[in-house]
Order: structure tokens, then sequence, then C-alpha cells
């Protein structure tokens, strides 16, 4: 398996150099005095597209998956690949080596001292508050994540059901609903219960929404600090994400009005208050709704745009740091919010079989 991720920067090198020698990035022109909106994401997909093979798989395959659903176009078949094979590596692994109580443990327990090194106030509030449990990190952040993915992919491990009755042998709704586990990890909890809901366990997506609401209770926003504040927005942005299974489906405004209100209301403070990647994970959450008139979304739009140095081609960090790896996540969100393309279903193994033509091994079709 080390070999593995070892190889996965080479095999996707070889496969885009392919994929963009048939594609031609745009050329934007920095001399345009008010570029438009789609001129600054194309701005950032060639920053980023032409460096993405340097990318750690992860990256890649959040970038690429994100592209796909959103243009359906072959040149990020690579990266997808790439994404599938870290999955499949990690559930080989799971499968294999870390699915009994005492491996679960040792392998937690090696995750939480690597939060316990962190100096930022995030990573010691979720080593504070997850040391005391720490197979979350296993069962949440680890596991759930990559047979999630296999699924939306349409696929499945060999051994899955080996690894749905290590799930099962843990309630969900302790973590889901701890207020001191929202606090550390609002928007992975949100992901983690429509994880559990989509591959058909556990189902406690309701259990924490109300502890969410009981954790921030919106008169009590002015006591949050700007961490605590951001953290309840990534929450609530990605109840819309993991309820579009990540831009596959678009979103009822009405089953979620009460987001959509406290957004309306809030935006002002939210633009103030929060980074870049929030903000355009609220904007995003708006078009998945087919909202894309509403003042939100023009609000979030202006707020972004205006944080792009053109220079770097892509939006800088809070320090105005334009390092590639740690900006993919804000710059992937910019595209999409300035230049979205609606959701899309895509790609699984019955839709776009010839991604999937050559599986990695351990992972199987439905």
């Amino acid at each position: 398996m080390k070999l593995l991720n070892a190889c996965l920067p080479l095999v996707f090198s070889l496969f885009v150099g392919a994929a963009y020698a048939e594609t031609d990035l745009v050329t934007v022109d920095l001399s345009a005095a008010s570029p438009s909106y789609q001129q600054d994401a194309a701005l950032i997909r060639q920053t980023y597209e032409t460096n993405l093979y340097t990318l750690p798989a992860f990256k890649m395959g959040h970038y690429g998956l994100r592209m796909y659903r959103q243009t359906q176009d072959a040149k990020y078949g690579a990266a997808i690949w790439s994404d599938m094979a870290r999955v499949a590596s990690r559930l080989n692994k799971f499968a294999t080596e870390v699915y009994t109580p005492d491996q679960i443990k040792a392998y937690s327990d090696i995750r939480i001292q690597n939060y316990g090194k962190k100096d930022d106030v995030r990573g010691k509030l979720r080593y504070a508050v997850t040391q005391s449990q720490p197979e979350y990190l296993y069962l949440g952040v680890d596991l759930l994540g990559s047979m999630a993915r296999a699924n939306e992919y349409g696929l499945k491990h060999r051994e899955d059901e080996k690894l749905r009755q290590v799930i099962r042998r843990y309630d969900f709704a302790e973590y889901a609903t701890d207020p001191e586990m929202i606090r550390a990890w609002a928007a992975q909890l949100a992901n983690q219960v429509y994880w559990l809901r989509q591959l058909g366990e556990q189902d406690v997506v309701d259990e924490f929404i109300a502890a969410f609401k009981a954790t921030y209770p919106d008169k009590k926003d002015a006591d949050l600090t700007d961490q605590q504040f951001m953290n309840k927005i990534y929450g609530l942005t990605h109840i819309i994400f993991a309820a579009s299974e990540y831009y596959q489906h678009p979103i009822k405004e009405r089953e979620y009005q009460w987001i959509y209100d406290y957004y309306r209301k809030n935006i002002d403070t939210i633009l103030l208050r929060s980074k870049e990647d929030v903000i355009a994970e609220v904007g995003i959450n708006f078009l998945l709704a087919g909202l894309e008139s509403d003042p939100v979304v023009a609000k979030t739009r202006k707020a972004i745009q205006e944080s792009i140095d053109r220079k770097a081609g892509m939006v800088p960090s809070v320090n105005g740091e334009t390092e590639l790896l740690d900006g993919e996540h804000r710059n992937v969100l910019t595209i999409m919010l300035l230049d979205w393309r609606g959701p899309h279903e895509v790609p699984t193994v019955e839709r776009q079989p010839e991604i999937f033509s050559s599986l990695p091994y351990g992972l199987t079709a439905q």
C-alpha cells in the first residue's frame, strides 16, 4: 500500500499529461479592468490545473472530483482514478490490519497524538475533546469517509460486510449529539451522519441537527469567538453539502428553510467574521438550491472576487500565503462559486465505465 501511494503522483502525471494535451487551458487576460466571475474562475483553474499532478492523492481527488461533477470533462478522470486508489488503499488497510478493538485502539491512539502536536485553537480543541474517545478519528474521519466515497462511485470494498460490522459496534449518536464534539467537529459530524444514512447504516441525522441547534442557538452568536462562529457556519454549510451528496443532487430550500433564513439574516456578519472558505460555501449552498439570483450569492461572489491575488492566480490564505497544497480547498470552492455548472450525479461505474475500467485492488462494483 505504501508503494501504491508513492506511485500515485507518477501515475497521475502520465494520465494528466495526455489529458491536458488534448484540452487546452483557458488563457486569462490579466489586463482586463473588471474581470467577470467566469474569467476569475478560469484564472484559478489555470493555476491549479497546470500543477495538479504535483499534489498528493487526496488533494488531486478533492479537486478533480468536484471539477468533474461540475463539467463532466474527461481530463479529470486521472484525478478520480487517483482518488479511487487512495480509497482502496485505506480500506484495504482497515479490512486487513485495523478492525479488531485492540487494533482500532492502537491506530486511534496514534492519530490522536498527532492532534496533540497542533498549536492552533481548532487543533487544541479537537485534541482535548477527542482524546477520551479517539476511536472517533478511525470511525468517523477515516473509515466512513472512505466507504461513502466508494459508495458514491457505485463501488464497495471486497470486504464491505466486514467493515460494516465494525461500524455497527459503535453508537454514532454518542459523538453526533455531544455538544463538545460539535464545537470541535461540526462540519465533519454533518458529513458523517449523512454518510451513515447514505450507507444504510445508523441514521442519526435528525438527532445531530437537534443537538447542533442546541449547541449554537442563534441568539448566542455574539458570544462566540470568531473560531467558534466559523465552526457553526461550517456546520451549516456541510449539512447542505452532505444532503446533496456533495454537489450531486439539488437541494429544496424549504427542507432546510431554517438554514437559508439564517444566512439571509446574518450574511453581513458572516462576511465580516469568516474566512474565504466559509464565505464560498455559503454561496454554493444557495446555488445548490437553484437560488443564483439571491442577493446572498452576489455578496459572496463579490467578497471572494475581491480577495483574489491576481498575480498568484488564486485566493490566498488569511495570512496572504499562496501555497498550492494548503490553498486547494478554498480555491476549488472559489471556482465553483464563480462559475457554477449545477449538480450532477457523476461519476459512477455504471454511467462512466471508462473511468472505472481498471479498478484498484480491493474495490468492486456494488
